[in-house]
């Protein structure tokens, strides 16, 4: 009897899944290149081509982890209301996700999330396949703004796309160097102040 689609979609998810962890914990343990595909392979308990067919690259298999949140920010200023200014909306979110100290804004004092990030920064190729990431989440924030095409809009997410990076390497040193955290959220609450400010200053002219 054939497994309704449905099924199928959810038993790939949990491999895809369960891969990506294997492999991050022995990261992790490791490092990235300490570790060969074979030997998470053989973790995984699948084969080298079934790995491949789920994660084509090494670095794909860490970068899964921050997959959810590409296009993130397009979403954002796609779904603002009304009155809302697109760098406002981005703003009201940057601080909604450090309240709840989300993993993606590097503030979050959990060990693995502070040695994934120590991970990701430290290594090169993947720090080289996150800004690929980087580029096409800056692509669709373009589009949100107002059209590909556009030299504003492009200009404009590449700024914020830039500045929400820093900002994430930032509050992830605090909490690596031992600041409370606390105190590297009130830290972390005044940066993003300052650089909104920042582009405000430079978008004002443009409707942003």
């Amino acid at each position: 009897m054939n497994e309704p689609p449905g099924l199928r979609t959810l038993k790939k998810e949990r491999t895809r899944q369960a891969i990506a962890d294997t492999a991050i914990g022995l990261f992790l343990a490791h490092g990235f290149d300490g570790v060969s595909v074979l030997e998470i392979a053989a973790a995984a308990e699948v084969s080298k081509p079934t790995l491949f067919r789920y994660f084509p690259t090494k670095e794909e298999l860490v970068l899964h982890r921050i997959a959810d949140h590409l296009g993130e920010s397009g979403r954002v200023v796609a779904a603002r209301g009304p009155q809302e200014t697109p760098l406002d909306a981005l703003q009201r979110h940057q601080l909604d996700r450090l309240a709840a100290r989300d993993a993606v804004t590097g503030l979050c004092a959990d060990p693995e999330v502070l040695a994934f990030h120590r991970l990701v920064y430290g290594t090169p190729s993947l720090s080289s396949h996150l800004l690929d990431w980087i580029a096409r989440d800056t692509e669709l924030l373009a589009e949100a703004l107002g059209g590909e095409g556009e030299l504003t809009a492009r200009l404009l997410a590449a700024q914020f796309v830039s500045v929400r990076q820093d900002l994430t390497r930032i509050n992830w040193r605090r909490l690596s160097d031992g600041v409370p955290e606390a105190d590297a959220h009130r830290r972390a609450v005044e940066d993003t102040g300052t650089a909104f400010a920042l582009l405000r200053t430079g978008a004002a002219g443009f409707g942003y």
